[in-house]
């Protein structure tokens, strides 16, 4: 017989090489698995991933500061605030016309409770000057207008200022707005800003196209119809104060001339504001230098302080620093949860482990019974057994009253198990208790008695049959449970909330009031970040310790 050799790569039945039609079907495959589990990656993207996401980005997201102050977080990049001196008076000028904005887009108090968390008093700052800031201006408005009473009709504004060049200032302005607000600024104004006049009036152009875009948009008002704010006044001021405009203006013949030509020669008698005094006199908070410092340290549009917050930690100029004792919270209460639910998770090992025994031993009659009696828990409301065992641990409870008429505790001392962590720690054991009963019963129900019966006949003790022969069998259960109540205790809130008082609430307590009363989201989201971390350093330390593939249902 002779050999045969092929040279060439080996075919399908269709002609093409094997390896190529092999690749093929293993795609075809690897799509129609993908396309199998699509709905549930998609369910996992949409609830978990894509809230932890969002939680991640309010733990850094900063933007508000930024975006509500922008001209005088610019304008404070020169100051140092170290030394100990105000910033000058370019920067309060800067915080006039944003303040002035914000302020009639009702966006300041949001600034001022966020910068609050920071900064006790700064809540309080920003809404009474926000109030008070058409003051300033109306001080210009009054001088312009009796400098030439045109100045008083909106037209005068409108027809000075028109024309076209400027639409570079528009979008400029209109972006602030959108990112002040939070939403879009799209849409016709019904003005347009001349270029020229943009170039020798700045802070004019600047200054009316911000009240034209807002009075067109959000308002929803005929621009040419309507007067502008005191802050274009006072802009106006401001530009004729330089001079440079007051010399480029000489030879301007366009709309508005004559009452730009008699604002001129009305300038002797311009009101000479001290923009930060005016701030001062509106609230003393503004000459405070800490609260210019915290404005400049948090003017970024992301920042690490509410991480800092969670751990009990500051930002300063300077740097970090660790908060006054008696504002040092979180660490506290992340050990208190840590150490509270590793009780918890214990007390059930201890009460739930000779139950599970039971229910795997027992005739089926009565493991039917008990079973129900474990399970009863489930179909009662959660808010239901915490208020019942309200009622149970107060000092002249159920417990309290049976100990005293038993003599174990005089009545006069009576046990204080209500607003502390006993109270926290009996409520929750007893909530909990199920989800590790049925882990060790699946587990245990699975332990053939003819292990015990073998041990027993080599000549083995009941405990040491236990010990050596049972109760390693076990372990998974206890390995299941314990991940299912530890992970649940640790994100209890309702029951510490209503038993637990001052020493015995957890720090998800602390994170539903930051959600919910607080509203500062940016801390609740970096403490639940922290502990999501935690949950993970734990999980990653038992899988080194005893090996997540230990862990059992049953089977």
């Amino acid at each position: 017989m002779s050999d045969t050799t092929n040279s060439g790569p080996m075919l399908a039945a269709d002609g093409t090489p094997l390896k190529t039609s092999l690749a093929r079907a293993l795609r075809r495959q690897k799509l129609r698995a993908l396309m199998l589990i699509a709905p549930l990656l998609a369910f996992v993207v949409l609830t978990f991933v894509v809230p932890i996401g969002s939680m991640l980005f309010r733990s850094v997201e900063n933007q508000i500061v930024s975006g509500t102050l922008p001209e005088t977080v610019e304008a404070l990049d020169s100051w140092d605030g170290q030394d100990g001196t105000l910033p000058d008076e370019t920067v309060f000028q800067a915080l006039f016309f944003d303040i002035f904005r914000a302020a009639e887009a009702k966006e300041h108090t949001k600034l001022g409770s966020r910068l609050n968390y920071e900064r006790t008093g700064l809540s309080s700052m920003f809404r009474t000057t926000g109030r008070g800031v058409d003051d300033i201006g109306e001080v210009f408005q009054d001088w312009l207008e009796d400098a030439d009473p045109a100045f008083k009709d909106g037209i005068t504004w409108y027809e000075m200022l028109s024309g076209t060049g400027g639409e570079d200032v528009i979008e400029a302005r209109r972006a602030l707005w959108a990112n002040m607000v939070g939403e879009g600024f799209a849409g016709d104004i019904g003005f347009t800003l001349s270029g020229e006049m943009a170039a020798l009036l700045p802070q004019t152009a600047a200054a009316y196209s911000d009240w034209a875009i807002y009075t067109a948009i959000a308002d929803e008002d005929v621009v040419s119809e309507e007067d502008p704010w005191e802050a274009v006044y006072a802009a106006l001021a401001l530009d004729l104060a330089r001079a440079d405009t007051v010399s480029a203006l000489a030879s301007y013949t366009g709309a508005g001339a004559g009452p730009l030509a008699n604002a001129i020669a009305a300038l002797p008698s311009l009101p000479q504001i001290d923009f930060r005094a005016a701030f001062i006199e509106e609230n003393d908070g503004w000459g405070d230098t800490e609260n210019w410092q915290t404005i400049k340290i948090y003017s970024p549009d992301y920042t690490t302080g509410y991480f800092l917050n969670a751990i009990d930690m500051e930002k300063g100029l300077e740097g970090v620093n660790a908060r006054p004792e008696s504002q040092q919270l979180y660490i506290k209460l992340f050990i208190r949860t840590m150490i509270m639910s590793l009780i918890i998770t214990g007390s059930c090992i201890l009460l739930g482990y000779p139950v599970a025994w039971l229910l795997a031993n027992l005739p089926v009659r009565s493991a039917n019974v008990l079973m129900i009696l474990v399970l009863l828990p489930f179909w009662t409301s959660l808010l239901v057994r915490t208020s019942a065992w309200k009622v149970l641990l107060q000092q002249q409870g159920v417990i309290n009253e049976i100990l005293v008429w038993l003599g174990f505790v005089d009545d006069a001392n009576r046990l204080i198990l209500m607003n502390n962590s006993t109270g926290t720690i009996i409520a929750m054991t007893h909530i909990l208790l199920p989800f590790m009963i049925l882990p060790l019963y699946s587990v245990m129900k699975t332990i053939p008695p003819s292990y015990l019966r073998a041990a027993k006949s080599l000549g083995a003790t009941n405990w040491t049959a236990f010990w050596r022969v049972y109760f390693p069998q076990s372990v998974p259960g206890i390995g299941a449970g314990s991940i299912l109540v530890f992970i649940l205790a640790i994100g209890y809130y309702i029951t510490p909330e209503i038993v637990g008082g001052t020493d015995g609430v957890f720090i998800s307590n602390r994170i539903a009031y930051h959600i919910s009363s607080s509203l500062n989201w940016g801390l609740a989201a970096a403490l639940g970040s922290i502990l999501l971390a935690l949950v993970l350093a734990l999980y990653w330390l038992y899988d080194r310790i005893v090996g997540i593939d230990n862990v059992k249902l049953g089977g």
